[in-house]
């Protein structure tokens, strides 16, 4: 009967560590490829402070078009709290990059690669530097991690410079040193945090361990002991809890039906070295090692796991299942398909030209005639893919445009800066006592697609006094 039982519990069970090596694998890829990915010439993301550009979803987006960065930044803090109401700290334990490069360098490099420590299982106990030539192992270890933290900086920076430019300016560094110090910076902070600050980072530095613990409930998932089923290894609250068994024997005596069998495979195998029996910790990072460790422990007892990745309310006070879809994580939800919502109306109100206008330092000019005319400096911005033939026009019968009067082009693209003068046809204003500034609406159109690009901007045509008029005329 016991033997069907274990046989039973760990038919076909898959150990969540291999599940998070899976996912890290999916995350490198991911992380590697996708710069390199243009649709129409646009990258999926890349905030591109040279070319002053916001590549969102193979969409561009020139500097006058940021508007839909707080609704992205919205949605990076929106986002990060629903998932840690949700799940705790899932994305330190799954995704975050100082968890998948620990795993590369500790498991990979250090205990697979090179056999500096004896298992995976074991992350409380630190090599012998002087034995089994550690040492030089080791100088080997952050020479392989140094190769890998560059082409990591190097990766980050992709999404700031992209790939194609970033090649060119590596072969140029006299002129690009910004870069290449952001690069070697970020590579000799990787370097510097895996090899020696570790999980320090997540416990003392990173400050998100600091937030999680106003976002979690009752419902929250988190790596969870049980202690009505194992026992209570610690009692107390908070920092006051204390040990107060330190043998089966003695939790034993305690409560004869406690279940755990103080093997501290959990403890042995934790990265950020705590106990999870203690119970909820902020150094705890949801990697759920400690599930796996002691899945399989209790899995040869024929037994579930004594530490779940569950709730609170059902692992440790037994009241019933996780609310998953509680009203909490709905509003979240809510707000975040509001805020993607607005994101995506407002990025479909992309324009397909910029237009800068901005008046000459010459307020105004008054002809011999006694006409008024005026020039603006502006910056016209083809952002569409394809070359336009441009054109203005004006919503004032009693103004002029003295030019541009033909037509112009601008390539894909690129920018054109143009002067554009306004005249008055006759005199405008009468008996008044101080030069007055007249509303002008320019529309700037592409002549071959006028439904699609057609833009406005209201400038002011400051018009003189009588005497103004004389004093200035011809000047």
């Amino acid at each position: 009967m016991g033997k069907e039982a274990k046989t039973d519990y760990l038919k076909g069970w898959v150990p969540y560590h291999i599940k998070r090596y899976w996912g890290y694998v999916a995350a490198t890829i991911i992380a590697l490829v996708l710069p390199w990915i243009k649709v129409n010439g646009n990258h999926f993301f890349l905030l591109n402070f040279d070319h002053k550009q916001l590549h969102f979803f193979f969409v561009r987006f020139d500097m006058q078009e940021l508007y839909i960065m707080p609704f992205l930044l919205m949605i990076l803090f929106i986002g990060i709290f629903a998932l840690t109401a949700f799940a705790g700290r899932a994305w330190c334990g799954w995704a975050c990059p100082q968890t998948i490069f620990r795993v590369i360098y500790r498991d990979l490099i250090e205990t697979k690669l090179l056999k500096i420590r004896k298992s995976i299982k074991n992350k409380q106990k630190e090599p012998d530097w002087s034995k089994n030539g550690n040492a030089v192992k080791r100088v080997i270890a952050i020479l392989i991690w140094s190769v890998l933290a560059f082409i990591a900086a190097a990766d980050f920076m992709w999404y700031f410079v992209p790939p194609e430019d970033f090649f060119k300016y590596l072969a140029d560094p006299g002129n690009h040193p910004v870069m290449i110090g952001f690069v070697v910076g970020v590579a000799g902070f990787l370097i510097a945090d895996i090899v020696f600050i570790k999980e320090n980072f997540c416990i003392y530095i990173c400050p998100y361990s600091r937030v999680q613990s106003v976002l979690f409930d009752e419902d929250t998932l988190l790596t969870v002991y049980d202690p009505i089923r194992g026992g209570n290894i610690y009692e107390g609250h908070g920092e006051e809890r204390r040990k107060v068994v330190n043998s089966q024997k003695e939790l034993l005596e305690k409560n004869p039906n406690a279940e755990c069998t103080f093997c501290e495979s959990c403890v042995r195998v934790c990265p950020t070295h705590i106990d999870i029996r203690k119970g909820l910790q902020l150094e705890c990072i949801n990697c759920l090692e400690c599930v796996d460790a002691c899945t399989v422990v209790m899995g040869k007892l024929g037994k579930p796991s004594l530490v779940q990745w569950s709730s609170e309310r059902e692992t440790v006070k037994h009241e019933g299942k996780t609310r998953l879809f509680r009203p909490k994580i709905l509003g979240y939800m809510a707000v975040l398909a509001g805020v993607i919502t607005m994101l995506f109306v407002m990025g479909s109100k992309k324009e397909g030209m910029l237009m800068n206008i901005e008046p000459d330092k010459r307020v105004y000019k008054v002809l011999e005639d006694g006409r008024v005319e005026h020039s603006y400096i502006t910056l016209f911005q083809n952002t569409d893919t394809k070359k336009h033939t441009y054109s203005i026009a004006i919503d004032n019968k009693d103004i002029e445009i003295v030019r541009p009067k033909e037509p112009f082009e601008i390539a894909a693209r690129s920018k054109r800066k143009k002067v554009i003068i306004l005249r008055s046809k006759k005199p405008l204003l009468k008996d008044i006592k101080q030069d007055t500034p007249i509303p002008v609406v320019v529309n700037a159109f592409a002549i071959d697609d006028k439904k699609n690009i057609n833009i406005y901007r209201t400038i002011k045509f400051m018009y003189p006094t009588k005497a103004h008029i004389e004093q200035f005329k011809g000047k």
